[in-house]
């Protein structure tokens, strides 16, 4: 072999170095976390000094609303975006000391739009979610972890057709089962309930409840708050880029801060058979318009 080629091959074997699998996690143990975590556009901060833990065998739901840095935070914590300050750190080390392969070994992403370019099937989509475990131990694992990845979001009875054939609802599904068949210990999903319906709704919460029973950490970005009251161990507020709260659903989810955060007056009541906050907005009996918005002044 020529010194030129020697030299051209050398970097691809630094690379190759053997990865590290992960190590299963005690139930409440911190297996992500940010720390001091800044994140700037266009001149702004959208997340300022933001600190969150992400705990094995726990749901950990982030609400807010719209352009409450929801969706940057969970790119932060699956080490997809860097912050300009802070720090993250997935599975006790900083994140950048794990190669790509090594992440995707322990944590899954779930995206808020899921589009491919090419006519894969459904089941190929799902089988994606295995790539990370190629040449490792859990190879073996594969076709057990994508039908029951598909099983669990009720997906089988298309496994054939083209995912770009599906309908927005069933993409999103779809999308799903290919995270469980990730199987990692860290679950971060945007928004997994946006284009479902009722009953698929409860569907993908009870996988997540499920798989934080299972002992994974689950992070779950909603906008409807009465699931996350639900289904979520603990929430976090998100409001102008930084966790105004957080903590279980009945501790979060009170009136004066939900109204002040969402700039809407709501209500929060419990059901009346499971004591769940239950957040309602504030409507005037006689026109159904909303009630006058709270000042945005104050704590």
């Amino acid at each position: 072999m020529t010194a030129v080629r020697l030299r051209g091959l050398l970097p691809a074997l630094v690379n190759r170095r053997p990865r590290t699998l992960p190590s299963p996690a005690e139930p409440g143990e911190t297996v992500a976390e940010a720390v001091g975590v800044r994140v700037d556009r266009g001149g702004r901060a959208v997340l300022d000094s933001v600190g969150v833990e992400v705990r094995a065998g726990e749901v950990l739901a982030l609400v807010g609303p719209n352009g409450a840095g929801k969706s940057t935070l969970l790119a932060v914590l699956a080490a997809d975006l860097a912050p300009v300050a802070g720090e993250v750190r997935i599975g006790g080390r900083p994140a950048t000391g794990w190669t790509p392969g090594e992440l995707a070994l322990r944590r899954a992403v779930l995206p808020q739009d899921a589009a491919l370019s090419f006519p894969f099937s459904v089941a190929d989509v799902v089988r994606m979610g295995r790539a990370p475990w190629a040449g490792t131990e859990r190879e073996d694992e594969d076709e057990a972890a994508v039908t029951g990845a598909m099983a669990a979001t009720e997906v089988e009875s298309f496994a054939d057709r083209p995912f770009s054939a599906l309908s927005g609802g069933e993409r999103a599904r779809v999308a799903l089962a290919r995270v469980l068949a990730q199987r990692t210990g860290v679950l971060l999903l945007d928004e997994p309930t946006a284009a479902l319906d009722l009953r698929h709704q409860e569907l993908v919460m009870r996988v997540c409840r499920e798989r934080a029973a299972a002992g994974d950490a689950v992070v779950v970005v909603l906008h409807d708050l009465g699931l996350a009251a639900a289904h979520a161990d603990r929430v976090g507020v998100l409001h102008d880029g930084r966790v105004a709260v957080a903590g279980p659903p009945s501790e979060v989810l009170g009136e004066e801060l939900l109204s002040r955060v969402y700039r809407q007056p709501v209500e929060v009541l419990p059901h009346p058979r499971t004591g769940v906050p239950l957040v309602v907005p504030k409507r005037s009996h006689r026109t159904g318009e909303s009630d006058d918005p709270p000042s945005l002044t104050g704590p």
